[in-house]
Formats: structure tokens, C-alpha cells, sequence
């Protein structure tokens, strides 16, 4: 049986927060090279980290791998024709450092720069401006075998890199990102091993965490010396507010310390040209091997900031006896299930708490005064629920966007640079480590025949931006 659409009562209440944006504000959606693109053997691309990863017995759920994922390479134009439907504003996108460089340095895969050159041209035939990432965790495997983000040369190697592309596409983008989530490639890469490559040794973490800020710093002048004058350099971090579980003062001394962790490892070195005091003792490791300039380098001034958010943190000091976790080394434990909240699919750890992102957007102005903010990834995984045909129902995803955009009204009521707002995902698609079991897309993929299907959500958050569009 056929949908046959309704008005979403829901939304009536929902456009007069429509006003609290900037004329100017970009409402768009977010995706990755892997997560997305497939033909991971064409056109001269080569192989990448998460190639090697997914294809590791027990690494990614079910052995499932990103070789076709959403097969957005060839479906690219379908894509875009989708989010100009959508009335989407903006699109972040992600570009595959193996199908540029292939061996990571050297040659230039032409072909894999003219697949970039045509989306974006695509994209602003339809008006919608592109944001486009650099580094979404999918590093060139021979980069890797010559030590990775290890070895001090990739970062080097990165900022050859994000040349090429600006010279390619510096006279159309507006957006530049140079890392997507450092923390997540030093810390669940190096550290934790459950991303690509899979290493387990905190120590790694560190260094790894050290050359990809190093990266960034070196990439921003070489971008700005080939991109459009008014375009905006910068990067995004995965960022939580952390709140204490009680009123103990060993509490409040543990909320500093996962706030370095988690927060302050990345921003106070973009920000303040420094790594936060007492972390890497904290962490029981050496510090990272910060050479001269280095950090005069990583704190270079950038033009916004992005924020993927997802969640909080909620902490308390360690009980005596208790044994510190791997998501949490240092001498606090985090406060997994929370009586009466609500949690995505991705289970705990994953609370639905739209205020966080309000808190955290205006903490960031005020300890750090970036610019401008964009929010560059916020979103869930919830259990769709597709018809066969035209209709897929996801209350829960659409309850959480909206729940995020007024929390994004509030901040900007109270002074935050907000710019713009990538909702996470565009398409269901490859989750990493979860493979295809969990969806964030506000367009449901029929992995069997790649249709598109636009939710509920992706229909709610359409006539929210046309809303906004129209005043």
C-alpha cells in the first residue's frame, strides 16, 4: 500500500525557531568518502586503511565492508538531485585521500580529482554550496606501512595533499575542513584499535594524535594560499559537555580530567598553542613528540570551528576498587545509564540530551572564541521502519533533529558564531565498525537495490529549511 503524506503537526510548532536563524544560515546535511562512495577498486583508486580493516575476521559487524556502501560514485548526481529536492542548502562531503594519491605522495590519480570537480560543479548548479573535508579517517594503506599517523612524514604528507585538492577545487569551495575527528582517529585508531588500522596502545594514541593536529596546522597555510579569498578554513572536532554525576569534590576534580581527555586534548592546542596540563600523566603515557614550531603551527588562526556533536558525558571519581575502562583511562569513570533518559540504537553512551549541544556551543565561545561554528555533524541511529514502498517512519530521528535545532536557537539567542548545521547522515550508509546495522541517514538506502527513500525526518527537516528559506 501507497503513503499518502500528511501535514507533520509537529512542525507547525517548530517554524516560528525558524526565524532565530540568520538569513545566511546553511542548512545541510553530512556524509564521508567510505561511508558512501563504494568502487573502491575503480578509476585508479587504491587502497586505504579501512580497506585493510573492514576486511580483518571480527573487525566490522558481520564482515561487512564499505566495497559498495551507498555506491555514491556512480549514483553521485542522483544524490545531489535528491538534496536540492530536499532544498538543503549545503552539503559536507568527504574527499578520499587514496583515489588522489594513491600511493598517498607522488602521482596524481587525475581521475579521482575529476570525480570531486564534477560533484561540485553539481552541487552549485543546484545552489548548494559545498563544504568538503579532507581527512575522513580513510589514510592511504601505504602511508600506513610506512608507520601512519606514527611517523611524523604523513603529516607532511597531508599538507601536499590538501594542496592538490585546493588547486583543483580552491576556485569553487567555500568550506575547507582538514581533519574530521582527530580524536577519534589518534584515540579509537592508535589507541583502542576498534577503527582502522586497529593498533591498541594509548601511547600510539598520543603520537598519533600529535602528527594529525600537525597535519592540520601545516595543511591551513598551503589551503589559503590556493583557495578563493573568502573562503573558510578550518576543522572539526567530536566535542561533549561533561556534567558531574554528584556533588562530591572528587567529582568535580574528575570532570576536569575527562573534560582534557575527551575536549581539551584537541582544542586547547588549536586554540592556546598547548596540550592541557597534567593529561598525559593522567593517561599513564609519555608526551607527544612536539617538535620546535610545532605547536606555533597547530594553533595557527583558522576561520571557524566544527562541531560534531552526538551526546554528553555524564562522570564521577572512581569508586575504590574500580578498574579504569578502555573508553575512559583516566582516573574517573563515566556514567553510562541515566534513570529516564532516552538513548539512540548505538545504545549506552549515546543519551539523547539536546540541551548538551546548547551548552557546549556556548562554552566554546566563551573559553575559546572561535569566529564562526559550524555544526558539521549531529544525528542518530534509530530502527526505521520502510514500508516496501514509498514510506519510512522514524519518529524518534525526527524528534532528535528538531529537539538539536532549538537547542541550536537557544545558543544563538546567547551569542554563539553559529554559521551553518550538517545534519548527520544524508544516506543510511557504512557505520564503521557496525558495517550496515546501524542507519543515521535522513534518506533510508535499500542496500539490495541502492533506492533512495526519503523519512519522515528527511521530509520534516525539508520543510523546516524551506521554512527558514521563506521567513
Amino acid at each position: 500500500m501507497g503513503h499518502t503524506d500528511q501535514p507533520n503537526t509537529a512542525l507547525a510548532t517548530d517554524l516560528t525557531i525558524a526565524s532565530a536563524f540568520p538569513p545566511a544560515f546553511l542548512w545541510g546535511a553530512a556524509t564521508s568518502s567510505y561511508q558512501i562512495e563504494g568502487a573502491t577498486h575503480e578509476d585508479g583508486r587504491g587502497p586505504s586503511i579501512w580497506d585493510q580493516f573492514a576486511a580483518t575476521p571480527g573487525a566490522v559487524y558481520q564482515g561487512q565492508t564499505g566495497d559498495t556502501a551507498a555506491d555514491h560514485y556512480h549514483r553521485m548526481q542522483e544524490d545531489v538531485d535528491l538534496m536540492a529536492a530536499m532544498g538543503l542548502g549545503a552539503y559536507r562531503f568527504s574527499i578520499a585521500w587514496p583515489r588522489i594519491l594513491p600511493a598517498g605522495t607522488g602521482k596524481v590519480n587525475e581521475r579521482g580529482l575529476d570525480f570531486y570537480d564534477r560533484l561540485v560543479d553539481a552541487l552549485l548548479a543546484k545552489g548548494i554550496t559545498p563544504a568538503a573535508t579532507l581527512y575522513h579517517w580513510d589514510l592511504p594503506l601505504p602511508l600506513h606501512e610506512q608507520g601512519g599517523w606514527l611517523n611524523r612524514q604523513t603529516a607532511y604528507a597531508f599538507a601536499d595533499y590538501a594542496e592538490i585538492v585546493a588547486k583543483r577545487l580552491g576556485d569553487r569551495v567555500e568550506w575547507w575542513i582538514t581533519q574530521n575527528e582527530p580524536w577519534v582517529a589518534a584515540y579509537l585508531g592508535y589507541g583502542i584499535g576498534v577503527h582502522a588500522p586497529g593498533i591498541r596502545d594509548v601511547q600510539s594514541a598520543v603520537v598519533a594524535g600529535h602528527h594529525l593536529l600537525l597535519s592540520h596546522g601545516l595543511a591551513v597555510p598551503r589551503l589559503r594560499a590556493e583557495v578563493r579569498p573568502t573562503a573558510q578554513v578550518g576543522i572539526t572536532l567530536n566535542l561533549y559537555p561533561v556534567y558531574s554525576a554528584d556533588d562530591r569534590p572528587e567529582t568535580a576534580e574528575a570532570l576536569q580530567r575527562a573534560d582534557a581527555f575527551i575536549n581539551r586534548w584537541f582544542l586547547d592546542p588549536i586554540y592556546s598553542g598547548y596540550y592541557p596540563s597534567g593529561l598525559f600523566a593522567d593517561l599513564g603515557v609519555a608526551e607527544p613528540p612536539v617538535e620546535a614550531g610545532d605547536m606555533a603551527a597547530i594553533s595557527l588562526p583558522t576561520d571557524f570551528l566544527g562541531v560534531n556533536y552526538y551526546s554528553r558525558r555524564v562522570v564521577r571519581a572512581l569508586e575504590p576498587g574500580t578498574t579504569r575502562g578502555i573508553w575512559n583511562p583516566a582516573s574517573y569513570e563515566e556514567v553510562d545509564t541515566i534513570p529516564g533518559a532516552r538513548y539512540t540504537q548505538m545504545g549506552t553512551g549515546w543519551e539523547v540530551y539536546p540541551q548538551g549541544l546548547a551548552d557546549l556551543l556556548v562554552r566554546l565561545k566563551e573559553d575559546y572564541a572561535p569566529p564562526a561554528i559550524l555544526v558539521t555533524e549531529n544525528g542518530a541511529a534509530f530502527e526505521d521502519h520502510w514500508d516496501g514502498d514509498g514510506h519510512v517512519s522514524d519518529p524518534e530521528r525526527l524528534d532528535f533533529v528538531r529537539g538539536h535545532i532549538q537547542a541550536m536557537a537557544q545558543a544563538i539567542a546567547e551569542g554563539v558564531p553559529l554559521r551553518g548545521y550538517m545534519l548527520w547522515s544524508l544516506l543510511d550508509n557504512f557505520e564503521w565498525g557496525h558495517g550496515y546495522s546501524k542507519r543515521f541517514g535522513v534518506v533510508y538506502v535499500d542496500f539490495d537495490t541502492q533506492r533512495r527513500i526519503l523519512k519522515e525526518s528527511g521530509r520534516w527537516y525539508a520543510e523546516f529549511v524551506k521554512a527558514h528559506r521563506q521567513g
